[in-house]
């Protein structure tokens, strides 16, 4: 499976762009938004909520994952599919398993795993309680529609270059407001003051309900914080990454990782806002 995961988010991943006859192919389908089988799970009510307010790629539908309809339409070639998927990568020795979201295409494929993937992003770690990702979705998801756009544009860009295009626009997020949420921080970032001495731009300490509003209202002045992290379901020797992403444009702007220890603890690191406050403009 070709797994973007954030521009490499996992770094072991073969692939982090579509084919162009993928990309290609995407342009004439519909989305299939998938449905988790449990009508009573949150992701479904707010995956529902999510597309109709942010997705405008392409025409989407609505498919339950354990139908018949789903098993139907993901034989067929004209078929998109946005849906969640548990991602484990063998050569990860952490054994750390994810929730990506991806975007996938139908067709004859024995297996789903078989499926083209062309745009994928981690949402959370597998287990993790579903409101530590559920109000970013919209901008997830737009961010996945903006990859898709962009590779397809521009098909000098591979798995090779692709976070090296991103990580150029770095220091634009200085023009911006960097919202952060105090518990993704790092406990010795969890005050104004500690920031500001590092990192000298705009920012603001803000609720979930700040961010999802920013991301729905399409804030062009607003850059937030999308970390995936263990949340306590383990503590040590997993990765959290972080990425820094617009509430309007949902460019990727920043995008790092580190081993979760206790003198590197699970969220946004000092080291993450100066590489921030150093970065120059092209």
């Amino acid at each position: 499976m070709a797994i973007l995961g954030l521009v490499a988010l996992n770094a072991q991943a073969q692939q982090a762009v579509g084919r162009p006859e993928s990309l290609e192919r995407f342009k004439h389908s519909t989305t299939m938004v998938v449905l988790e089988k449990n009508p009573l799970l949150m992701y479904n009510k707010q995956i529902k909520k999510t597309v109709e307010k942010h997705w405008d790629i392409n025409p989407y539908e609505l498919v339950t994952f354990s139908s018949n309809d789903f098993e139907t339409a993901r034989k067929d070639s004209t078929k998109a599919f946005l849906m969640k998927q548990t991602v484990y990568n063998e050569k990860d020795k952490t054994k750390s398993k994810f929730d990506y979201l991806c975007v996938e295409l139908g067709g004859n494929y024995k297996f789903i795993g078989q499926m083209p993937d062309i745009a994928s992003v981690p949402i959370c770690y597998t287990g993790v309680d579903e409101e530590s990702y559920g109000y970013k979705l919209g901008v997830l998801c737009r961010f996945l529609q903006n990859h898709i756009k962009l590779t397809s544009e521009h098909p000098e860009l591979n798995s090779k270059n692709i976070l090296k295009y991103y990580n150029s626009q770095m220091a634009d997020i200085h023009d911006k407001t960097l919202y952060l949420i105090e518990d993704e921080l790092a406990p010795n970032l969890r005050n104004e003051a500690s920031i500001k001495a590092i990192y000298p731009y705009k920012f603001k300490l803000v609720s979930r309900d700040e961010v999802k509003q920013a991301i729905d209202d399409r804030n062009e002045d607003v850059v937030l914080l999308h970390k995936v992290g263990p949340l306590g379901t383990r503590k040590k020797e997993v990765r959290c990454y972080k990425a820094i992403i617009g509430a309007a444009d949902a460019r990727l702007y920043y995008f790092g990782w580190h081993m979760i220890s206790e003198k590197a603890p699970e969220g946004l690191l000092d080291k993450d806002l100066k590489k921030m406050a150093k970065a120059k403009k092209k």
